[in-house]
């Protein structure tokens, strides 16, 4: 059971047991109450499974609900996008969804949407919705290009960083000299 603004909602954790690592707590910054949100792409489903969109509704309860859970105060969402193929992107009205449907209190106390190694795909999406898009909401939203960079802003020593994002890192390094 999840609990999304004042519902409960049942979801089929055996269904998305592969994809649960794509939220994790990464820590606080600051004064020690803000919490660090990690939302990791490259750990969703490929939107060629035949159960997608099943997995995709039940997913949506777990990360809200999750939220829910770990998050008191300020927060922050660190959206690492590196290595996440367009198949594994969420689409643009699943992540309205989210955010529609999080709590008053948590859209509130968001305070920050920090997207690590954006794509051009992303950024032209956010471009084009810009005018869609609440002021506030689009001032809280930053592009970072590299783990360096993210480690600048934030304290890394809990924030996760996924295998696959290592080696993104490690070969675009490696492409660039």
């Amino acid at each position: 059971m999840f609990r999304i603004g004042e519902q409960d909602h049942r979801g089929d954790m055996k269904a998305i047991e592969p994809y649960k690592k794509v939220i994790s707590h990464g820590g606080y910054y600051g004064d020690g109450l803000n919490a660090i949100v990690v939302f990791a792409v490259c750990f969703m489903p490929e939107s060629s499974q035949p159960n997608y969109r099943y997995l995709m509704d039940n997913l949506f309860k777990y990360v809200i609900g999750t939220l829910e859970l770990l998050v008191a105060e300020n927060y922050m969402i660190v959206y690492l996008n590196g290595a996440t193929t367009r198949r594994k992107m969420p689409s643009l009205g699943w992540l309205r969804k989210c955010y529609q449907q999080i709590d008053r209190r948590l859209r509130k106390n968001l305070k920050s949407l920090i997207i690590v190694h954006p794509s051009w795909f992303i950024r032209t999406l956010l471009a084009i919705t810009k005018p869609f898009i609440s002021s506030k909401f689009s001032q809280k939203i930053r592009y970072v290009f590299t783990l360096a960079e993210l480690a600048e802003l934030i304290p890394m020593e809990y924030v996760g960083i996924p295998e696959c994002i290592k080696q993104y890192v490690l070969l675009f390094q490696h492409l660039l000299h």
